[in-house]
């Protein structure tokens, strides 16, 4: 690959992640950047991306997530992290508690800025909140969310069936064909 790239978080289980899926090793960093409040992960996306080029000068990759439960409207969205960080993942099943609904859409979008342009990949998941958090495995929300067609939380899932049903696996197979491409 021509283009070295250095993957935005500072979460290194994460960074692991994405470098296991995309097959080679990037660099990752941890930069605080200003996020947008917006529902729109895109609009989200495309100014952190831009931050993390401005900051580093070099190729970048740059991640969000939002988890939008139906009865609350797409809340809490891209708001997600804060909500875990604030009230817990117990509380985000509790909130939903009032509600016959509890299906939610996890979306994903990265931003890839090369120097030049921005590319998007981005991609959903269809599910539900569980009553309460299982399991230990994986990231934020993980321990609520349960697959559409699944009985068991991202959380408790092997790490093997994790990866082959992630929502990041698509959009990491195209960042990579991308990068393959200008090598």
């Amino acid at each position: 690959m021509a283009t070295k790239l250095t993957f935005i978080t500072g979460n290194a289980g994460k960074a692991a992640y994405v470098a296991k899926a995309l097959g080679q090793l990037i660099d990752h960093h941890k930069l605080d950047l200003d996020e947008l409040q917006s529902m729109d992960l895109r609009t989200i996306v495309a100014h952190k991306v831009q931050q993390a080029y401005d900051h580093l000068q070099a190729p970048v990759l740059v991640e969000d997530v939002a988890l939008e439960c139906h009865a609350l409207g797409r809340l809490p969205g891209p708001f997600i992290k804060w909500f875990i960080e604030e009230a817990g993942n117990q509380k985000i099943c509790d909130m939903l508690g009032a509600f016959e609904d509890r299906s939610a859409t996890a979306r994903i979008c990265y931003g890839l800025h090369d120097g030049t342009t921005v590319q998007f990949f981005e991609a959903s998941m269809e599910g539900h909140i569980a009553a309460a958090p299982r399991g230990g495995q994986g990231f934020g929300w993980d321990q609520i969310f349960v697959s559409q067609g699944m009985d068991r939380t991202r959380a408790e899932l092997t790490e093997a069936e994790n990866h082959a049903t992630s929502m990041r696996y698509e959009p990491l197979q195209k960042i990579a064909a991308w990068l393959k491409n200008l090598g």
